[in-house]
C-alpha cells in the first residue's frame, strides 16, 4: 500500500509477549517491513504532531508510550488488527496535516478504520479532510471538556480546530455533538453559536446522570476525537490542561466501547497524553485501556443500522399534535425503528432526496427510548428537531 513511505516502525522496547496478549496478536511495521493489510479491520498510527498544541509540550511522546501499555494488554478474538507505526512528521504542521489526510483517506477506501494516538488535538482536522475523498459527509463527535472553536479560521490550534472543520469550504460537515464539556471552561456565546447550527452540546453532568444518552450520540458519529483532559486529573494525569473534574476513567472506556460498537464510525483519535506528566505511566496505561475497550466493541458490532428494514426491526409511528413551522395546520408523524437485535433505537426523519441526496445517510438518526417515550408524551425530541432543521 502505498502509504508506507508515509511512515516508520514504532520505538517501543522489544519484548516476549504471552500468546493471549496484543503484542503476539497485532501486525506489526517493524525491522521486518509494513505489514500485509489484506483483512485488517483496524489500523493503528502514532502522530506525534505537537507544534499547534497550546501548554501541553510532550504530548508527541504519547504513541509509543500508549503502546507499550497496549500490548500487554489481553487480545480481542475475531478481529484483525495493524500497528502500521509512525507518521513521518511534515516540514510544518501544515504538512503533517496533508500527510494525515492521505494516509487516513487511503485506509478509508480500502475500509480500515484508523486509530490514531496523538499528538495534539488538531489532528482531528486532518482526520476530517481524509473524508472529502470519499465525498461523503460526516458526523463529528468531540470528546472534550471546552469548546475548541478559537477566534478565526486563518489560524489553527488545538483551541481553534473546530472552526476550520465549521467553515472548511468542503461542506462536509453535517453534524458536531459536543459532550462532555464543563461550563466553568465555555463561554456561552460559543455554545449559542453552535445551538444556531443545530449542532448538539451535553454537559458533563448530562453524560455522567444519563449514561445510557451517551450510546446514541456516539452511535451517530463518524469520526470520534477524544481530548484526554476530559477525564479528571486523578485518573489521567498526563495532560497540562487537566483538571479537578471530568470523565472517570470507567466512563472514558464506556464511550470507547460505545464508538467501536457502532457501524457508523469509521475514524477515532485520542489526543493530548503528555507522558512527560504521567504517574507511573497512568494515564497511558487508560488510553491504552479505552483502546481495548473500542476493540472490544468493535468485535461486537451487529450491523444493525436499518439501511433495509424488515424483520429483524420494530416500526413505531408516533403521532405529534405540534406543527412543524407556523404555517403548518397539522401535526405530523415520527416513525422510530427499534432493533430486534440490540435493543437500539433509530428516528426517521423526511427530507427532498431530490434536493438532498448527499444527506440521505443521515435521515435515520439514533435515539433513545427515551426519546420515544417523549414522542408518545406529545413533545418533539430535539435530535429529531435538530436533523430536521439540517436536512430541510
Amino acid at each position: 500500500m502505498e502509504i508506507k513511505s508515509y511512515l516508520i516502525p514504532a520505538d517501543i522496547e522489544i519484548q516476549e509477549y504471552e500468546k493471549y496478549q496484543w503484542g503476539s496478536f497485532i501486525k506489526q511495521f517493524n525491522a521486518e517491513g509494513f505489514p500485509d493489510l489484506e483483512g485488517v479491520k483496524i489500523a493503528i498510527i502514532g502522530i506525534g504532531e505537537s507544534r499547534n498544541s497550546i501548554n501541553n509540550d510532550g504530548c508527541s511522546d504519547a504513541p509509543d508510550n500508549v503502546r507499550q501499555q497496549l500490548y500487554k494488554l489481553s487480545a480481542v478474538a475475531g478481529i484483525t488488527v495493524a500497528d502500521i507505526g509512525n507518521l513521518r512528521l511534515g516540514q510544518t504542521p501544515s504538512d503533517t496535516y496533508h500527510a494525515v489526510e492521505f494516509v487516513c483517506s487511503v485506509l478509508l477506501e480500502n475500509k480500515i478504520i484508523p486509530l490514531i494516538i496523538g499528538g495534539s488535538q488538531d489532528l482531528t482536522y486532518a482526520n476530517y479532510l481524509a473524508y472529502q475523498k470519499l465525498q461523503q459527509t460526516v458526523n463529528l463527535v468531540c470528546i472534550d471538556r471546552k469548546v475548541d472553536l478559537g477566534a478565526s479560521k486563518d489560524n489553527i490550534d488545538c483551541n481553534s480546530y473546530l472552526n476550520n472543520i465549521i467553515q472548511h469550504p468542503s461542506s462536509l460537515l453535517f453534524n458536531l455533538s459536543l459532550a462532555a464539556y464543563q461550563s466553568y471552561f465555555v463561554n456561552d456565546t460559543e455554545i449559542e453559536t453552535l445551538k444556531k447550527m443545530y449542532f448538539d452540546v451535553y454537559r458533563l453532568g448530562y453524560i455522567q446522570s444519563k449514561k445510557e444518552e451517551g450510546e446514541p450520540i456516539v452511535r451517530n458519529a463518524d469520526i470520534l476525537s477524544f481530548d484526554i483532559s476530559a477525564i479528571r486529573q486523578s485518573d489521567a494525569p498526563a495532560c497540562a490542561n487537566a483538571t479537578p473534574n471530568g470523565l472517570y476513567g470507567e466512563e472514558a472506556c464506556q464511550i470507547m466501547r460505545y464508538a467501536g460498537m457502532s457501524d457508523k464510525l469509521s475514524s477515532v483519535g485520542i489526543y493530548e497524553l503528555n507522558p512527560s506528566l504521567d504517574n507511573r505511566g497512568q494515564t497511558a496505561h487508560l488510553a491504552a485501556q479505552m483502546i481495548w475497550y473500542f476493540l472490544e466493541g468493535f468485535s461486537n458490532r451487529k450491523n444493525d443500522f436499518p439501511v433495509i428494514v424488515g424483520k429483524d426491526y420494530m416500526k413505531y409511528r408516533v403521532a405529534i399534535p405540534q406543527p412543524l413551522t407556523s404555517g403548518d395546520e397539522n401535526g405530523h408523524e415520527i416513525v422510530f425503528y427499534k432493533s430486534l437485535k440490540t435493543d437500539r433505537w433509530w428516528m426517521e426523519v423526511p427530507f427532498k432526496v431530490d434536493d438532498k441526496s448527499k444527506f440521505q445517510r443521515h435521515h435515520l438518526v439514533p435515539c433513545s427510548y427515551d426519546d420515544y417515550l417523549l414522542a408518545c408524551a406529545e413533545e418533539m425530541p430535539d435530535r429529531w428537531w435538530q436533523a430536521y432543521q439540517k436536512l430541510n
